[in-house]
Parts: C-alpha cells; structure tokens; sequence
C-alpha cells in the first residue's frame, strides 16, 4: 500500500467513524438545524455544497478518463457529502496506484 492510499483510506475512516457518531447523536438531517440557525451555519453548508459540486464535476470527468463509472460515488457524495469524495480517491489509488491526482 503506497502512502498516498494509506492517508486517504486513514482519514476516510477516522472521517466516517467521526461522521457515524454525529449521526447517531443528532440525526441524519441535524446539520439543518445549525444551517438554520446561525449565519456561519449556512456559510459553512453552502460552501460544503460549492465545493462538494466542482468535485463532482472533476470526478465525473476524471472517472470517465480512467473507465470508471461515477455514478456511485456521486451517489454517495449526494447522501454523505465528503465521505464520497474520499471514497472516491480511494478506489482511483486503487485502481491507478502510480497516477499522479492531477485535480
């Protein structure tokens, strides 16, 4: 396993475990009640969206480029936010260890 893989796959879980916990504690839909609520919640929600969006956009053609389907992860991305990102650049080091992220 090269460094590159083992970081992502590392935050990938650390993230996920995190990410299940907040769930657990406040529900799959309690982001909205801190978006709601304060100003710096909706900054941080839509910037989460604009940046989760031009992802989006750079893992549909890079998948393309590699002969890998997008769709799942943009899936995933949509109901789990980073979570499909990461787990998108894992299975891309898996499937290309060697290829640079060339974003």
């Amino acid at each position: 396993m090269n460094k590159r893989l083992a970081a992502l796959a590392l935050t990938l879980l650390a993230f996920g475990v995190y990410s299940t916990f907040i769930v657990v504690q406040h529900g799959y839909f309690g982001f909205l009640e801190l978006a709601l609520a304060e100003p710096w919640g909706g900054q941080m929600f839509l910037d989460l969206v604009i940046a989760l969006s031009l992802f989006i956009a750079w893992m549909v053609r890079d998948a393309r480029s590699r002969g890998m389907t997008p769709w799942p992860f943009i899936v995933v991305t949509l109901a789990l936010g980073s979570i499909g990102a990461l787990l998108y650049l894992v299975a891309r080091e898996v499937r290309q260890p060697r290829a640079a992220l060339a974003i």
